[in-house]
């Protein structure tokens, strides 16, 4: 089959890599939909990810598709999963016998298993993720919206962490696809949300997923400057999704007394933040730091997707196929301000 595989730092080259026989409790899926994620564009970049994807390796994780091939277990026990499922798989599964999994924190599991190879043909499923987080479509679900699945499930987790209510004052600080996702989320739980962005497709898809008020902030650090020059107000809750020192600074300087921030973007490694003091405990703030999903919020994640809340025609902005993944990939890095791409993998 055809594949991207990473080498190394900005080094994605399409090939034809072998396809292995199944091991018992595995399915291969065959890729209707693959997108592109700020998370796969940071491992381009860098040329790994600790804990996701060691080089050389297939690359990519948003996907959905039909299985193609089924592997039951020896074992005799019913198998959920047949050749013609069209079925979402997340990127990850915990293990759900450690400390974390037991205490419901199955995004922190000791033992997560990750899965890559969404820009392929085909991709093989182990037998953990398809027990815990392979999920059946309805029959009328889009392989691209179900594959807004994986990250979707972030910012429900977020969201959660956010204890939003209605008439809440929001401030998104970011305009990428899950800052999208949140300000759709946001809005449907009734609060008035702000964003600070930039990118005028990126804003302007705020503007139609609800947002109330834009504000456009430059590359140079002032979004805090921006955003008091701007709003009227104070915010009760400030979602922080870029993942920079300055902008998580930035988020805790926007919140009200008494306020809560979500600084759910992840920084480079090696970096801190310098906090108030003072303004911490006298403001009496909150903050928490969402990360990755757990199988409830998939399957919440996939609730909204299928009852038309998230669609991928407000995320989706272009097509690319997999011949050209690596010279997007490069576009990307070098500032492509699209959402997401449907890479087409069979061209």
């Amino acid at each position: 089959m055809r594949a991207a595989v990473l080498y190394g730092k900005e080094d994605v080259r399409v090939e034809q890599v072998a396809e292995r026989a199944l091991q018992p409790g595995e399915v291969r899926l065959g890729i209707e939909a693959a997108l592109t994620c700020g998370t796969d564009l940071k491992v381009f970049k860098r040329g790994y990810h600790a804990r996701m994807i060691v080089p050389p390796s297939v690359f990519g994780h948003e996907l959905a598709g039909i299985i193609s091939e089924v592997c039951p277990s020896p074992s005799g026990a019913a198998f959920p999963w047949k050749v013609g499922d069209r079925v979402v798989v997340a990127n990850s599964a915990p293990c759900g016998h450690c400390f974390y999994c037991r205490e419901g924190q199955e995004n922190l599991c000791d033992d997560l298993l990750f899965l890559n190879g969404a820009y392929a043909e085909s991709i093989i499923i182990p037998p953990r993720l398809a027990e815990k987080n392979l999920l059946r479509l309805r029959p009328e679900t889009s392989f691209a919206d179900a594959a807004l699945t994986e990250p979707l499930a972030c910012v429900v987790l977020g969201l959660e962490d956010c204890r939003l209510k209605m008439g809440q004052r929001v401030l998104v600080i970011g305009s990428g696809p899950i800052s999208l996702m949140f300000v759709a989320l946001a809005r449907r739980s009734g609060c008035e949300v702000t964003v600070a962005g930039r990118g005028e497709t990126r804003l302007k898809a705020a503007a139609r997923l609800g947002a109330d008020r834009l504000i456009v902030v430059g590359t140079g650090g002032e979004t805090a400057a921006a955003v008091k020059a701007e709003a009227t107000g104070d915010f009760d809750v400030v979602f922080e999704a870029v993942g920079k020192p300055e902008t998580w600074a930035a988020a805790i300087e926007l919140v009200r007394k008494g306020g809560l921030v979500n600084l759910f973007g992840g920084c480079p490694s090696g970096t801190s933040v310098s906090l108030d003091t003072a303004r911490m405990h006298y403001a009496n703030l909150t903050l928490v730091a969402s990360f990755h999903h757990t199988p409830r919020t998939i399957r919440r994640a996939l609730e909204f997707i299928e009852s038309g809340v998230i669609r991928a025609q407000d995320f989706v902005n272009g097509e690319c196929s997999l011949s050209e993944l690596p010279g997007l990939l490069k576009s990307m890095a070098t500032g492509n301000r699209s959402v997401k791409t449907l890479i087409l993998v069979r061209k």
